[in-house]
């Protein structure tokens, strides 16, 4: 096995004794979800968005922002602390591991935990009738690919800042704007055209793109081939930062 095998397997074991608080909320945030923003704010959307019904249309864009936020808290305050309060990733370098092993190990259970709220989220949705295609278990490999974009990023960002004072601010000042203006809840298109290209920009917006046609069953075209690609890209350039971040901080 692989080195970063062991330090998945560590994360494992933690895991192991928080996992029934994470289930919950894992059941519980997207029920909530379906009623109060599906059935609640949904009946009010007559019509419904692009002939879509408007609890049809959301579900996949509310996965997607799920698993991308999830991606983000398992790479902010969890690296924070292995750096800063429980220290365990200078007790894993003294293994001795690398900090490639450490970081992949890592970033291996951050993708777990984004595939398994995708999952969770993707049961609820099928649960009330949300689903209008067999193509919808397309969505947990694009999770895990939104994840893979986001979290080495924020986890070499978690390896640069001092407090977790800025993990705050992360969240304010690009987490929460990322999920309202993807396309999460209203289309991309009704934003202004500076906004939309901003949007564009942001991962979130492909993900909840690429999720939308699987649950849907539409045929995305060529340009789904670039939005993979894009996410492609933000993984690589994440782990690349990430890992020099890693290094600086671990090797000595």
């Amino acid at each position: 096995m692989t080195p970063s095998v062991y330090v998945l397997e560590y994360h494992l074991v933690n895991y192991r004794r928080t996992w029934r608080s994470s289930a919950f909320s894992s059941l519980v945030l997207p029920l909530l979800t379906m009623l109060g923003f599906g059935l609640g704010v949904g009946s009010f959307v007559t019509g419904g968005v692009e002939g879509v019904p408007y609890l049809q249309w959301m579900v996949p864009g509310l996965i997607a922002s799920t698993a991308a936020q999830v991606a983000v808290a398992e790479s902010t305050w969890p690296v924070m602390s292995c750096f800063t309060w429980v220290k365990s990733y200078f007790a894993q370098a003294a293994a001795p591991l690398r900090p490639a092993d450490i970081l992949g190990g890592h970033v291996a259970f951050m993708l777990f935990r984004v595939l398994a709220s995708a999952a969770a989220f993707l049961m609820v949705a099928f649960c009330f009738g949300a689903l209008r295609s067999g193509w919808s278990l397309l969505v947990l490999p694009i999770a895990l690919l939104l994840g893979a974009a986001l979290a080495p990023l924020v986890a070499a960002y978690t390896a640069s800042v001092t407090t977790d004072m800025y993990l705050a601010v992360l969240f304010r000042f690009a987490v929460l704007p990322m999920s309202l203006f993807s396309g999460v809840f209203f289309p991309i298109e009704s934003l202004p055209t500076g906004l939309r290209w901003v949007a564009l920009a942001l991962p979130l917006s492909h993900g909840v793109d690429l999720s939308r046609a699987a649950t849907l069953g539409l045929d995305p075209g060529p340009g789904a081939v670039w939005q993979v690609l894009y996410l492609l890209a933000w993984a690589v350039a994440g782990w690349f930062l990430a890992s020099w971040r890693y290094r600086r901080r671990l090797v000595i």
